[in-house]
């Protein structure tokens, strides 16, 4: 489908586009994500049905607009947190010549890597609800629809939304990006981690990590991690610590919210001996779904670490 020649069609007989290959029916959700009682009762509605004022974007892209609605696609959502670190990946995935202020006609594009080549992803903007609730990502800011309708576009490429219910940051992450991804365990972690994931912090390389249990059956424990859960590593410094100096690592949760409760979170006593520059520099205390943890702690909650670079 060609996303110039269609809205071109749709202005000039003034209608809003309905994508017959991706439509607005059960099929695209998949037979079962939801109990068949509740899938009869899924509705398709379009931002504009839903807000006075949608906007694509608002003051840019950031993972804080991303929150994850019913379906199980924390791999993907965790990928696409670590995207919005990296502009120059990030404006090859969302196209710019789009939105709802001008030439818009309900169509929108986004592109993805597959197989050795950008394909260019073409939908409609109707998003299913369900007892009027987001099925789908739901905007932090209720105007702003592009975490919505790239979830959409990459549930077309995959078949359904149900088949973005589970998966592999790590596919999530080459898809964004074309690039090249390694894995480590973090139960026999390499002995220079520390060292490995400062150096993919300043050479921008996208990062996520993963706690091992069942997918889907999202438990979360006492200390605020969840199981079975993949999340974006968004960060990662040295700072002077007591005598010496600790490693910390920034992680956020594809949800918008639970975060960690142990040491270096974001009400932890650590933070009254760090220096009032970095303290200021580096903690948000917000429950906003991100925040901070020691090194040790990272390997024993977390089992897999995701680096991905557009080079080797």
């Amino acid at each position: 489908q060609d996303f110039s020649d269609l809205r071109a069609l749709c202005l000039s007989q003034g209608l809003l586009f309905e994508d017959a290959t991706f439509p607005a029916h059960i099929s695209s959700i998949g037979p079962n994500l939801l109990p068949e009682e509740k899938l009869q009762k899924i509705q398709w509605k379009r931002p504009t049905e839903l807000q006075r004022n949608p906007y694509l974007i608002m003051d840019g892209v950031s993972r804080f607009d991303i929150m994850q609605g019913e379906i199980g696609d924390c791999w993907m959502l965790a990928a696409l947190g670590s995207l919005t670190l990296r502009k120059q990946f990030l404006e090859n995935v969302l196209p710019k010549d789009q939105g709802f202020q001008d030439d818009y006609a309900g169509i929108f594009h986004f592109r993805f890597w597959q197989y050795g080549e950008w394909v260019d992803v073409v939908i409609d903007d109707r998003l299913p609800f369900l007892n009027g609730r987001y099925l789908s990502v739901h905007p932090r800011t209720s105007n702003e629809f592009w975490p919505s309708l790239l979830e959409k576009a990459y549930a077309k490429l995959r078949g359904s939304y149900q088949n973005l219910n589970g998966g592999y940051l790590s596919d999530a992450l080459v898809d964004l990006t074309g690039g090249v991804q390694v894995q480590f365990s973090l139960k026999d972690p390499p002995p220079d981690l520390e060292e490995i994931l400062k150096a993919a912090d300043k050479s921008r390389c996208l990062m996520g990590c993963s706690t091992s249990g069942q997918a889907g059956r999202n438990i979360e424990l006492r200390n605020g991690i969840v199981q079975g859960h993949a999340y974006t590593v968004t960060g990662a410094v040295k700072i002077p610590y007591k005598n010496g100096w600790k490693h910390i690592i920034r992680i956020w949760n594809p949800w918008g919210h639970g975060e960690w409760k142990g040491p270096w979170s974001d009400d932890s006593p650590q933070w009254d001996r760090v220096e009032p520059k970095y303290r200021e520099a580096l903690l948000r205390n917000k429950d906003d779904g991100e925040f901070w943890m020691s090194c040790e702690n990272f390997q024993e909650q977390f089992s897999w670490l995701y680096i991905c670079n557009n080079t080797p």
